[in-house]
């Protein structure tokens, strides 16, 4: 088990997360129900326990909306995930065959599940297309977990030749059980860096953890448990590389299919343009021969290329005109990072 730059660590990678590092797994959430409650749970209180669909940041109210949500990214996979998405399997079931419909065979699905499924239902995930699942059993099964029903759903969605593994949170346990498993059946293990949540905090800190630094919302002591298991088949994802580095390359992905000819693409997937309201704005944008094609209209005002603003500026000003230049997220109603006045 090796550090690298993207702040995980592994010797197997699932192609579920190859593809999430390039930012090209969309995150499909069926349901935020789920029968567990486990402590550590971090899904926020806008999905927990809500029967609510989202793709990526976005409401589902239909079909389309998945779709169109893939294809603003131009999504290369999903992960399905929840709360419990097999408390909804038809449901799953029917975003899995949406999905390979739409993008074909080589778009890659993997499932997040808490549950340890029968033959009969894993038969039907595969038979709809399903590429990868993986386990999150209860914590008091891992050190005996070769005792626990997830063991014949590992057995058998094998079999049945889905890729499959086990993904937890990092925490102090014995992992030998878990690791003799999968090393058993050719599964893999990913663990996660444990980490603070608007949802779980009073029960983090009720446990005693603590924050690791000022930068990140990981539990001290998560990324050293990884680290003692050095030389085991597993791969460890930080929080700072599933906020930060996923996060920004999903974007990057989406703002260079959404991007207009006139907006700046930065290194984080923000989108910059400036915004000119006033109403001399667009004879002012004519006399300066800017093309068509190099402004629009907004709800704002003409939106344009920063520079164009910038070196209209003080004609626009004078005509009693306001310039910001504006940073936002590449999606549908994205959030504005930061406006500056010219």
């Amino acid at each position: 088990m090796k550090t690298g730059s993207s702040g995980s660590f592994s010797n197997y990678l699932p192609e579920g997360c190859l593809l999430c590092y390039r930012g090209a797994k969309m995150v499909l959430f069926v349901t935020g129900v789920c029968g567990r409650g486990c402590y550590y749970c971090p899904v926020s209180k806008e999905r927990q326990r809500k029967d609510a669909v989202f793709a990526n940041e976005r409401a589902v109210w239909n079909d389309n909306d998945v779709i169109e949500e893939a294809e603003s990214m131009d999504a290369l996979g999903t992960g399905i995930t929840g709360g419990e998405p097999l408390l909804e399997p038809e449901r799953v079931v029917h975003y899995i065959r949406l999905l390979k419909d739409r993008f074909g065979e080589s778009h890659h699905i993997h499932l997040y599940t808490g549950m340890a499924p029968v033959k009969d239902t894993l038969g039907a995930l595969k038979d709809a297309g399903l590429d990868e699942i993986r386990f999150h059993p209860p914590e008091n099964m891992w050190v005996d977990i070769n005792n626990s029903p997830f063991r014949d759903s590992l057995i058998t969605a094998v079999k049945l030749g889905i890729a499959a593994g086990i993904e937890i949170p990092c925490i102090t346990a014995d992992y030998s059980g878990i690791l003799s498993l999968l090393e058993e059946v050719g599964g893999f293990l990913n663990l996660n860096e444990l980490e603070f949540s608007e949802t779980n905090a009073d029960e983090l800190k009720r446990k005693g953890y603590e924050t690791a630094d000022n930068v990140s919302s990981g539990v001290a002591g998560s990324i050293g448990i990884a680290e003692s298991l050095h030389g085991k088949k597993l791969h460890f994802c930080s929080s700072v590389f599933k906020d930060a580095v996923q996060l920004r390359e999903r974007l990057k992905r989406i703002a260079g299919r959404s991007a207009r000819d006139f907006d700046e693409v930065t290194d984080d997937g923000t989108l910059v343009y400036a915004v000119i309201e006033g109403d001399c704005a667009l004879n002012i944008i004519k006399d300066a021969c800017v093309t068509e094609d190099m402004y629009s209209f907004g709800n704002r005002g003409i939106e344009t290329a920063w520079w164009i603003a910038e070196d209209l500026k003080d004609e626009l000003k004078e005509e009693g005109c306001c310039v910001s230049v504006i940073e936002k997220y590449p999606v549908k109603n994205g959030i504005v990072v930061e406006r500056t006045p010219l």
